[in-house]
């Protein structure tokens, strides 16, 4: 049955819209296969034009509804008398929480109607049907510079060795294909080491995998071994950054997992470093918007709650943890190997911040289009599982975490603290978490690549990235300030220096025209210097030095140097 014919109400009038920092609109209530449409055109408050509001059904998060019974009497006039009739009414309410945090409020004249719209906007979705043909997402592999020591390998092809990794992955040239099907074997949902990024300065590289499953008998892969010992490339040592606690590494060895024992993997010297993921940081997150919503909050009384969510631990932690990674990269010009348990969560999270950390190229917009590419959705981060509900669901799955946003909100914090070398700015970062919710576009569907390609997501979506990377929609995204900046950028974790994400969690509990305009102005600003004769004085916002770069230690203090 297709989602139409369940919709029992698709119009109705005089529906009154609320919203935190709007006036009250009211206007024509239409209900789509995929969208809430309101109009205050005629048959609303008769003014032409005056707001439209579009609201994907899928970004729905929860819905509350009430039904208030109204009554009144009505006068009515006969040739000899004046009589009062009782007329009873009703009128609803739909409370509408959505995945991007916005709350939105629409009054239904009618129980009948209320309850339809309520219904309609409750039924289940699925993602791939009724969308149009596709245009491909770009592949981002990038292997010109790995100088002969690396190879592309297609062993995955038909994902049999690993059904998270994509069917082509980056491994050592000395390491054949049947070497690594042995090692899948070895390693947790059979992802084996492979190649996440390749810092030229140094040639040094950062790998990624899941936790080996050496099980309380401390089981042996030769393969792996080899594995692992052929990245270090015949000479130097490496690092294994365990992003669970070295108590829970343990507990996972009774469960059959663990973590590579440093009797067989010599050159190498292990780093736990615990990054909360699954139920504690979903709860984390709903505890914040919780926090953020609940106005009526004294000071000190939401500055307790702000800390006890522990949000902002959280992004301290992914910091702090990618920090130490590219600090053995770029200081100890060692490799590194990053992994949890699955491999598809704060591993990913780390490899990630890494990237951005280090790599320029990776922090303009195209550049983190690629890393988000690679590092996320080819990589294997479970997108449906982990972003089917937001903070407002009454849902509680297992398998839910903020694991992405807490990504996004990491690289706001570097984006607020070196203002001028990320090309791009909040704006993309608050499209990438709206999208990853509720998206008319394919690319953040389902699990994997395995997945995406039984559901045929390329021939039946349309890429985000086309969209973003038309000019019009480009250019919104871009920051004015960017300066290419070949500098790694070392955040600081300060208590003082990490900040709450106001631009997201206070979204839509306060006015941003202010802010809306002020950077308007700035890019005003920086469009007429552009513009300006060559040899004038320009403006002063040209002449700011792009950002410094302030190495942060393993303990997250910061060395001037």
């Amino acid at each position: 049955m297709e989602f139409a014919e369940l919709i029992k109400t698709a119009k109705v009038e005089n529906v009154q819209l609320s919203c935190s920092g709007l006036p009250p609109i009211k206007g024509t209530l239409c209900i789509t296969s995929h969208h809430l449409l309101l109009s205050s055109q005629p048959g609303g408050n008769g003014e032409q034009g005056t707001v439209e509001l579009w609201l994907l059904i899928r970004n729905v998060d929860a819905v509350e509804k009430s039904v208030q019974n109204l009554s009144w009497y009505q006068t009515s006039r006969t040739n000899s008398s004046h009589q009062d009739t009782r007329v009873a009414s009703s009128l609803g309410t739909i409370t509408l929480k959505c995945k991007d945090l916005k709350v939105l409020q629409l009054e239904i004249p009618g129980m009948e109607e209320c309850l339809n719209i309520a219904s309609s906007t409750e039924t289940p979705k699925h993602e791939a049907q009724g969308w149009m043909a596709a245009l491909p997402p770009p592949i981002f592999l990038r292997t010109n510079c790995l100088r002969g020591a690396w190879r592309l390998s297609c062993a995955n092809g038909d994902f049999t060795i690993c059904s998270s990794y994509p069917p082509a992955v980056i491994v050592p040239a000395t390491v054949d294909d049947n070497i690594l099907k042995k090692a899948a074997r070895f390693r947790q949902g059979g992802r084996f080491p492979v190649l996440s990024y390749y810092h030229k300065k140094n040639r040094t590289v950062m790998l990624r995998s899941s936790q080996p499953l050496i099980g309380p008998n401390r089981k042996r892969c030769q393969e792996d071994e080899v594995l692992l010992s052929a990245a270090l490339d015949g000479g130097g040592r490496g690092f294994i950054i365990d992003t669970r606690s070295a108590q829970a590494a343990k507990q996972a060895r009774m469960m059959g997992g663990g973590t590579e024992p440093t009797s067989s993997y010599p050159r190498w010297k292990r780093l736990h470093r615990p990054l909360e993921r699954g139920r504690p940081l979903q709860e984390s997150f709903i505890k914040l918007v919780e926090a953020c919503n609940d106005t009526s909050l004294s000071m000190d009384r939401w500055l307790s709650k702000l800390e006890s969510s522990k949000w902002l631990a959280h992004v301290k932690g992914a910091l702090s943890t990618a920090c130490l990674a590219a600090q053995c990269m770029e200081r100890e010009e060692a490799c590194v190997l990053v992994h949890g348990a699955e491999g598809t969560d704060t591993t990913l999270l780390v490899t990630a911040l890494v990237q951005v950390i280090l790599d320029p190229d990776c922090r303009t917009l195209a550049g983190f289009q690629g890393l988000l590419e690679r590092e996320w959705i080819e990589a294997g981060h479970p997108f449906h599982f982990r972003c089917a509900h937001s903070a407002y669901s009454h849902a509680r799955l297992k398998q839910e975490a903020p694991i992405f946003l807490l990504f996004l909100d990491c690289v706001w914090q570097l984006g607020r603290q070196f203002p001028f070398s990320l090309q791009f700015s909040e704006r993309l970062l608050l499209v990438l978490f709206e999208h990853t919710y509720a998206s008319c576009y394919g690319t953040f569907l389902c699990n994997s690549e395995k997945e995406r390609r039984l559901c045929k997501v390329k021939e039946k979506t349309h890429s985000l990235w086309a969209w973003l990377n038309q000019p019009s929609e480009r250019k919104k995204h871009l920051n004015p300030l960017y300066t290419y900046n070949a500098l790694v950028i070392w955040p600081s974790v300060e208590p003082q220096s990490l900040q709450l994400w106001q631009g997201l969690f206070l979204r839509w509990i306060r006015s941003s025209q202010y802010l809306e305009e002020a950077w308007a102005e700035i890019q005003r600003l920086v469009t007429s210097c552009e513009d300006a004769p060559e040899g004038s004085a320009g403006c002063t916002l040209c002449h700011s030095q792009p950002d410094a770069a302030y190495p942060l230690t393993s303990a997250g203090t910061t060395n001037e140097g």
